[in-house]
């Protein structure tokens, strides 16, 4: 038995739809600029260049329901809804036509985004890492299994602040397909079960301000709606 010279964390996890049971999440992988129109508002070339990954810590996932807290030092928070890949077997360089096969189930997320900082580590050439992984940064909605959903590759991903909506855009018009993106990501890291992929958002991407009520989905998946808390 082993010992800790610490009591060790809990392992973070998502609620499962239907069940009593909770997905264990080990990593969370993000996918940066995976919509055409979102690279070009952010000053990127959309032409399928290939795609590139930044992390956020696995106790970053909250539930995507009630209030979720605006974080402490920036003033420049941003929404970016996401379809949410969680997979269930281990793959390492997998090819595409097999990635499908490591995917337990879906949900949807926002990869909250201190946009200030990102600008500002941008123009130094620094990580993004508080920028993008700071405390309750990937809020989600449950997981829906595979044997509920299928593996969505069409279908309206789109969300609202304040009953406006905001963001809007189709699965469709991914430039790297979740496929792809999981055989991509396995040639870089073995893949494991718990591991999250959110994978890239359509423009509208804006700022959130402390008690904004946000609701956003991808039609046939999931949904969700939350509030945003009052800044520290």
């Amino acid at each position: 038995m082993t010992t800790y010279a610490i009591t060790p964390p809990p392992v973070p996890s998502l609620a499962i739809a239907g069940s009593s049971e909770r997905f264990p999440l080990r990593r969370v992988f993000c996918v940066a600029r995976n919509y055409a129109a979102h690279a070009r508002e952010m000053g990127a070339n959309p032409d399928r260049e290939p795609p590139f990954f930044f992390t956020k810590p696995a106790d970053a996932v909250v539930p995507a329901a009630g209030v979720v807290p605006y974080p402490s030092a920036t003033n420049d928070m941003h929404h970016e809804v996401e379809l949410v890949v969680a997979i269930g077997k281990p793959g390492v360089n997998v090819k595409p036509e097999d990635a499908m096969s490591l995917v337990w189930g879906y949900g949807v997320g926002l990869d909250l985004t201190r946009r200030d900082l990102q600008a500002a580590a941008k123009e130094a050439g620094r990580p993004w890492d508080m920028a993008k992984g700071f405390d309750a940064s990937a809020p989600c909605s449950e997981l829906h299994p595979v044997s509920a959903v299928g593996h969505p590759s069409q279908g309206r991903i789109w969300l609202e602040v304040n009953g406006a909506l905001a963001q809007e855009g189709d699965l469709g018009d991914m430039i790297w397909r979740v496929p792809e993106v999981i055989a991509y990501l396995s040639g870089f890291v073995a893949l494991q079960p718990g591991d999250l992929i959110y994978s890239g958002t359509p423009s509208g991407v804006g700022p959130l301000k402390p008690g904004d009520h946000v609701r956003g989905g991808v039609d046939g998946v999931a949904g969700f709606q939350l509030e945003i808390g009052a800044q520290p």
